[in-house]
């Protein structure tokens, strides 16, 4: 069987997944090493430890090599996705410039506001059509612009973390298209570089190249890592869609004839819609909504939601205090807890970065005048009520903007392994939901190298053959039962964020 290694970094945790179609049409999916990783703080600021990613990365390519030769595989070709924003710097000879930055950086916040004093937060919209958020590559760039010019001087490429790994692997230097439409330095009408918008901001642009299509061959191999891994010498460099959440779209396994919606659950939700042309309009703009590409031309017009971390962080704090709570045991109290006592909203500033997330969560039900959570089963029922909600109110703003309706919405990655999720995220919405796959991120990166092959010709055959595979869950109904206290909740959460400002 050909098989196609998706190296698939997600905010908290890495994998190198193993992506092949059998001879009957399945997909084959395995995983063949994983690792946690997360930023270290020093005292330049918030950093990614670069050095410990690649050391991963080339365990788990060693891992394929043994593996594929004990099951007689055909390794074909790798490439890898990665979450969006982050990046780093080359000189003329390709040395790295300095620990990329991570992109919760406390500096970035005050960038963004003096960016924001120079270029009216509209104009910055309407030419990238992405949402104005701290997080940005614009202004973690202009924060490395303004606090380290020399160093920025230095710089003869820009490239995005799995831009920065490709290169690693095959010595090309590239920047994949997706990966860079989450910068907010692409003009959206036009797929360029915004070098009018950079240089009024005072930012170099020589540095930017051309962007590549996903599933562009890079390259083969470098021999260096061929001899580090075992991998043959041969394996082909696939650019796949880079950015995570364009891959997972291209794994949502949905019919060209349902009116579908993509949640993509993991450290953040992004839920939204494939598109065929970007929608950068003042009603998106003030719903805060964002325009990134996707495979095959399309656009992904989708809304960050804080997603699991809000629980990923709870978990943290409590481990700090000795009680080591698995997901399962987390979510498992969470069913017995009761619903709706505490509501937050996730994209509120205080759950950004917060020093403790159970602090922040106690800090804006005082605020709030709510309930303070008092348990495990607490904090985490509140996350997951409040996500239920946030999904269905940036569904329904969404639908106004597009005007159009959604009867299914997908859940795919990790979150769409929690049932509770799941079943609230229907009652919420009153939709249909069909959850899975869970690595749907890697399976879109594999499948668009496939096709990158010539063995697959478009995302409608990628989507048809994960339907094909059995990598679905049964999809989940609401309960009607619960309908008229949904409809209160509803208005809850809908007056606690236009409270916050994201009414």
């Amino acid at each position: 069987m050909k098989i196609h290694l998706a190296i698939d970094l997600g905010a908290e945790s890495g994998r190198v997944m193993a992506i092949g179609i059998d001879s009957s049409g399945k997909l084959m999916v395995g995983e063949l090493h994983r690792f946690g990783h997360g930023p270290v703080r020093l005292p330049s600021g918030l950093h990614w430890d670069i050095g410990g990613l690649w050391r991963e990365i080339l365990a788990g390519l060693s891992c394929a090599c043994v593996w594929a030769r004990n099951h007689s595989h055909e390794l074909v070709s790798a490439g890898v996705d990665c979450w969006g924003i982050d990046w780093a710097l080359l000189d003329a000879s390709g040395e790295l410039l300095g620990l990329p930055h991570a992109y919760r950086d406390p500096r970035n916040v005050e960038y963004c506001r003096q960016a924001q004093e120079r270029i009216p937060v509209s104009e910055i919209y309407q030419t990238t059509g992405i949402h104005m958020m701290p997080i940005n590559t614009l202004y973690s760039l202009y924060a490395l612009q303004c606090e380290s010019p020399d160093l920025v001087a230095c710089a003869k490429t820009l490239l995005f973390m799995p831009d920065l790994f490709h290169y690693w692997l095959s010595g090309q230097k590239a920047v994949e298209h997706s990966i860079a439409s989450t910068s907010q330095m692409l003009d959206v009408h036009s797929g360029q570089w915004a070098h009018g918008m950079l240089q009024r901001l005072g930012m170099r642009t020589e540095m930017l190249g051309a962007t590549v299509s996903p599933g562009t061959r890079l390259g083969t191999i470098r021999e260096e890592v061929a001899a580090q891994t075992g991998l043959p010498r041969d394996l082909a460099v696939i650019a796949p869609a880079s950015h995570d959440t364009a891959s997972a779209v291209a794994g949502v396994p949905a019919s060209e004839d349902s009116s579908w919606c993509f949640l993509s659950s993991g450290t953040w939700s992004l839920l939204g819609a494939e598109l065929n042309r970007p929608c950068v309009t003042p009603a998106s703009q003030n719903a805060m909504f964002t325009n990134e590409a996707g495979v095959g031309g399309t656009t992904r017009f989708l809304k960050n939601i804080a997603g699991m971390w809000l629980v990923q962080q709870s978990r943290v704090a409590w481990q700090g205090e000795g009680l080591d709570f698995s997901y399962a045991q987390l979510t498992a109290l969470a069913g017995e807890a009761p619903p709706f006592r505490t509501i937050i909203d996730p994209n509120a500033p205080g759950f950004h970065a917060p020093a403790s997330m159970l602090g922040a969560i106690a800090d804006f039900a005082r605020q709030t005048g709510q309930p303070l959570p008092e348990t495990p089963a607490h904090f985490v029922r509140c996350a997951l009520d409040s996500l239920a909600l946030a999904y269905n109110h940036v569904l329904e703003k969404m639908e106004s903007i597009l005007g159009r309706t959604f009867d299914v919405i997908h859940i795919v990655g990790g979150g769409s392994q929690n049932s509770l999720l799941n079943q609230l995220t229907a009652n919420a919405t009153g939709r249909r939901v069909v959850p899975g796959p869970v690595e749907a991120t890697a399976i879109g990166n594999g499948l668009v190298q496939a096709m990158a092959c010539g063995e697959l010709g478009s995302t409608g055959e990628i989507r048809q053959v994960i339907r094909d595979s059995g990598l679905v869950s049964p999809e989940v109904l609401p309960d009607e039962k619960s309908k008229e206290e949904i409809l209160e909740n509803r208005r809850r959460f809908a007056e606690i964020c236009h409270a916050q400002g994201h009414g």
